[in-house]
């Protein structure tokens, strides 16, 4: 009998030690954010408009609107009903804090860490002793704060709609960020708990249906991978297994992406921003589980995407009716939606292909998307915003959720602070390792420490990007090391402005590369969109680079008829447009010719440095020269029409 139970005990440890390595993680490796210091004269000062101006804004407005009332009223301690607008009003809280925390590691504030402490006390009093968390359902099951959702009375039994499992998502998403930035359990506690409550109440035998508007999923995993509870992780995999299997539930349709079993979904369509947030999850557990139909899915979709579905910007969603994905090849620019927030999920995912591949496209439309589709949501005061980022304007057009401009707010507050949780998470972007590889994949200026295998190392970026070319590294090993590093060279430097047969450029880059080490030149070698070094380093060893910029003309695929016979204009990875505030009344006569002459000027806009292009336009009435602006500066200065495509003219 002893020797059976030792067994029985041997045979629950072996699978037990199975159960924890079973599941894989990401080959390439981020480097922490924590490890890398920002100073990029870019970035940086956008960071800190994020923590000194809109992180403050942000719960000054939640604070007026009752969402920290919420959790005191669901916790009892005040007395009151339903407040807030949007079942998803809890979510915005915890993106705040999400973004004030990775805001601390670049730029400490013991004000803002000791406010963030006081705000997580109050979310802990609106949670259920079970862990639940949605405030408008603690206080009141049966009434909704949107006019338009009936609620179903109970939990979870409206998910399409209800967005419980959508605030526990951002709740998972948050507590990891505020742990890993503060090393405080205050918050992952909460975060914990309810977890816990979902993987007690969804499973086999148990609830089986998938969120309505997806983030839990990602939100599970890092959970995971923070407490290694593969609990998370498996819940994680079944709330995508379930999607589009009507067995389990009744299917919620395309807009939530439940129409099929997702690694048989081929097309990116439905709401814009629950899709991205789909595919990260998909792409997480494609690296984590090895799951080849996974991968394929994932694949297909972003093959759909990036071909046929995504403004030059990297901006997608082109419909405001659903905030949806249009059909292949619709991509109005008047009526563009293009939600700050899918431009803000698409990052999330594309730097997850990029973990799971090393490849380098991936990072070209982050970075197309960076400068363009996803800073255009908040202007340079951080005060004000855009939900959707149309690619044109007739000054009359309310296209912003009742206005043609910039607003300080919205009902729907999704946009401001999903900003906020994501640009100071920039410095993760960065870099990454995988095995004997270090890449350079963004050219930022900043100080990091890293390790490149077992070799421990320090790198220095400085560059006036996006502004110019010009980048150095430097790189000091602890130890005198050999390691191969891969510094990404944007596809627009190749002549490639997106992956893909979307948007191609007029005409070659004449410009040449060019490559010093430790002030000697040296041969370029390419491989897969990446410059590779491989070489003995040794402290001190200096790296110059040199990628030369030029005004770039831009057109769409012939599929597209909104872009028929128009054209664009880049410069480097910034898009330009044209805004009426500098071209009073050339706007709608302007034409550009293919043998157009362009020259860059420095220009102050609202105490912002920018490069701005101007033209020698052929036929073009008056004596000024047309202005460009960076599309993502229009609508600073007052209302007015902006274009980014004007017509061409082939000479």
């Amino acid at each position: 009998m002893k020797n059976f139970i030792f067994l029985l005990v041997s045979l629950f440890i072996v699978a037990c030690t199975k159960a924890q390595t079973k599941y894989n993680d990401y080959p390439v490796k981020a480097v922490n954010i924590q490890n890398v210091v920002l100073t990029d004269s870019f970035w940086l000062p956008k960071i800190k408009v994020i923590q000194n101006t809109t992180i403050p804004y942000a719960f000054d407005k939640c604070s007026k609107e009752g969402r920290m009332e919420s959790f005191l009223i669901a916790g009892g301690i005040k007395k009151g009903t339903v407040r807030g607008k949007m079942p998803w009003d809890d979510s915005d809280l915890y993106k705040i804090i999400e973004g004030a925390s990775y805001s601390l590691i670049n730029n400490p504030n013991p004000g803002l860490l000791a406010y963030l402490d006081s705000v997580i006390g109050i979310i802990k009093i609106g949670q259920e002793k079970d862990g639940y968390i949605t405030t408008w359902m603690t206080i009141d099951p049966t009434t909704s704060p949107a006019d338009w959702y009936k609620p179903a009375g109970k939990r979870w039994a409206g998910e399409s709609a209800s967005h419980e499992l959508y605030n526990s998502g951002h709740l998972f998403e948050a507590a990891a960020a505020h742990y890993i930035a503060t090393g405080k359990r205050n918050f992952l506690d909460i975060a914990i708990k309810n977890a816990d409550l979902l993987v007690a109440t969804f499973g086999p035998g148990k609830l089986q249906i998938p969120p309505g508007h997806q983030i839990v999923e990602t939100g599970l995993i890092k959970l995971y991978l923070i407490t290694k509870n593969q609990k998370y992780l498996e819940l994680a995999k079944l709330y995508l297994d379930w999607r589009g299997d009507p067995m389990t539930h009744q299917l919620y349709g395309s807009s939530n992406q439940d129409h099929l079993p997702v690694v048989k979904q081929e097309e990116v369509v439905g709401h814009a921003v629950r899709a991205v947030y789909l595919y990260a999850g998909m792409t997480d557990i494609a690296a984590i589980y090895k799951d080849p139909a996974y991968l394929n899915a994932t694949n297909k979709l972003w093959e759909n995407m990036v071909n046929k579905k995504m403004y030059i910007t990297g901006g997608i969603g082109s419909r405001h009716e659903g905030e949806a994905f249009g059909d292949n090849y619709e991509l109005p620019n008047l009526t563009a939606y293009n939600e700050t927030c899918a431009a803000i999920g698409s990052v999330y995912w594309n730097h997850r292909l990029f973990l799971l591949t090393g490849e380098s496209k991936y990072y070209d439309i982050i970075e197309r998307t960076l400068y363009n589709g996803l800073l255009a949501g908040i202007s340079l005061t951080g005060d004000k915003f855009f939900y959707p980022n149309p690619l044109e304007s007739d000054g009359q057009y309310t296209f912003n959720h009742g206005s043609c401009t910039r607003q300080s707010w919205f009902e729907c507050s999704c946009c401001p602070t999903n900003l906020i949780r994501f640009l100071p998470s920039i410095p993760g972007l960065v870099y990454a390792t995988h095995e004997n590889d270090l890449y350079v994949n963004l050219f930022m200026s900043n100080q990091a420490k890293l390790t490149v295998g077992d070799k421990k190392v320090e790198v220095k970026q400085q560059t006036g990007y996006p502004w110019n070319g010009q980048v150095t590294i430097d790189v000091n090993p602890e130890k005198t090391a050999a390691f191969t590093l891969k510094v990404r060279i944007p596809g627009w430097a190749v002549n490639k402005p997106v992956p893909g047969t979307l948007y191609q450029y007029i005409g070659e880059n004449t410009g040449i590369m060019n490559l010093k080490i430790n002030g000697k030149n040296e041969n370029l070698t390419m491989n897969n969109g990446y410059l590779e070094i491989k070489r003995q380093w040794s402290k001190g060893d200096k790296i110059e680079l040199s990628v030369p910029m030029h005004v770039r003309r831009v057109i769409t695929n012939e599929k597209v008829q909104s872009d028929k016979d128009l054209v664009a204009l880049e410069y480097g990875p910034i898009v330009y447009c044209t805004e009426q505030i500098d071209n009073t009344g050339q706007l709608a006569e302007m034409t550009i010719h293919d043998n157009d002459e362009f020259f860059v000027e420095n220009k102050n806009i609202l105490s912002n440095q920018v490069n701005i292009l101007k033209g020698n336009i052929v036929g073009l009435k008056g004596t000024d020269k047309p202005v460009f602006i960076p599309y993502y500066t229009w609508s600073n200065r007052g209302v007015g029409k902006m274009k980014v495509w004007l017509s061409r003219k082939v000479e």
